[in-house]
């Protein structure tokens, strides 16, 4: 059986990806490297923690000694490569860290899974999986044609430029040495377990305790949204059945203006007020207990720099090629999601509180729509 170690597995697409094998492959093992920087979680672990396959370590891609370690001690013959810094904001403002987790730290793990899987052959068979991005293509216009998997790379932030570089250098693994590599470029993810700093869980944070709606420039920027059960399930048809030295769009089908999403989420929250009425005291400062509209929390805010209009994923590759299709629609998982934060209160609550005591500074004034 498959016995993977997973990157960045406490944080937001990774532990959902924990959750989803473990619950999808019964009995397989599973080890998680993270870091715990401010975005990783290990509640986002507990209900996994203590089951006898899986095991988490806390340490960094960059140190190869450990990775080296872990990839002999644990017999791994799958990784899953999560971690990376990927907030478009903080890129700007500290790019050094980005160019140290998504591009050195992806080169450490490549080279070492080299050296373990195809200098010292401790494994018969092997897959170096990496999860990257629909934004190292750049940005669409309202009427180019969707992402696929030929497009160019054209990155338009120090967070998309070290996301193609890490890709570069996964791709030239497989091209030079005979890696078994795949790549995937998903769209915008959302679900449980999201980071209080990304656009779709600080909207829904916001909502519950009054705060504005933070929106760059006209809202009217576009992203395609995927829903984190399907990225995970596509994931898992690449490690299955994905061609080595091939590249998946992972997509949603969900294409959305960000004023749009986030009137949808007002809509979503006004009517789940409206349905449970115990909400209003676990929420006082939500405006419908003053008989306001949630949508007047809606503040729109300078424009950040070199923001990306739209992104798109034509993902008929993946369709045609493994099967997927994604499965969950752009409002019912929204309403999921927004579900899961109101019925998990103290996950967010303990992460925000986390997020503001961290070195890393305060939460910004908006956020932008990535993953």
């Amino acid at each position: 059986m498959p016995r993977l170690l997973v990157t960045g597995g406490a944080g937001f697409i990774g532990s959902n990806f924990v959750h989803y094998w473990l619950s999808a492959h019964p009995g397989q093992r599973v080890v998680v490297l993270d870091a715990l920087t401010y975005a990783g979680n290990l509640a986002s672990l507990e209900a996994v923690v203590n089951r006898p396959e899986f095991r988490f370590v806390n340490g960094n891609i960059g140190d190869e000694f450990l990775v080296e370690e872990l990839m002999r001690s644990e017999r791994i013959d799958t990784l899953v490569h999560f971690a990376a810094e990927s907030h478009v904001d903080r890129s700007i403002h500290g790019p050094d860290a980005f160019i140290e987790t998504n591009v050195l730290g992806s080169h450490v793990l490549l080279k070492t899974a080299r050296k373990v899987w195809l200098t010292e052959r401790t494994v018969a068979q092997h897959r170096f999986h990496h999860v990257s991005t629909d934004e190292v293509y750049g940005s669409l216009g309202p009427d180019d044609p969707a992402f696929y998997e030929k497009t160019p790379y054209a990155p338009n932030s120090p967070y998309s430029a070290s996301k193609a570089a890490s890709d570069h250098l996964a791709r030239a693994y497989h091209r030079t040495y005979g890696l078994d590599v795949t790549i995937s470029n998903c769209s915008n993810n959302y679900g449980p377990y999201h980071f209080p700093e990304k656009f779709v869980p600080m909207m829904i944070v916001n909502i519950l305790q009054g705060r504005p709606l933070p929106i760059y420039g006209d809202g009217r920027n576009i992203r395609d949204w995927l829903h984190v059960s399907d990225h995970c399930r596509g994931i898992d048809l690449i490690l299955h059945r994905g061609t080595a030295g091939c590249a998946y769009n992972i997509g949603g089908r969900s294409e959305s203006e960000n004023l749009v999403l986030v009137r949808t989420l007002c809509a979503i929250a006004d009517a789940t007020f409206r349905e449970e009425p115990l909400l209003h005291s676990r929420f006082p400062e939500c405006p419908v207990n003053r008989g306001e509209a949630i949508e007047s929390l809606i503040q729109f805010v300078p424009d950040r720099p070199g923001h990306d209009r739209r992104y798109a994923i034509d993902c008929r590759k993946i369709e045609r090629e493994l099967g997927y299709k994604p499965a969950v629609s752009l409002e019912e998982g929204l309403r999921n999601t927004f579900a899961w934060f109101v019925q998990n209160e103290p996950w967010w609550r303990g992460a925000c509180q986390h997020w503001i005591q961290t070195h890393y500074g305060s939460p910004p004034a908006a956020s932008s729509a990535h993953v």
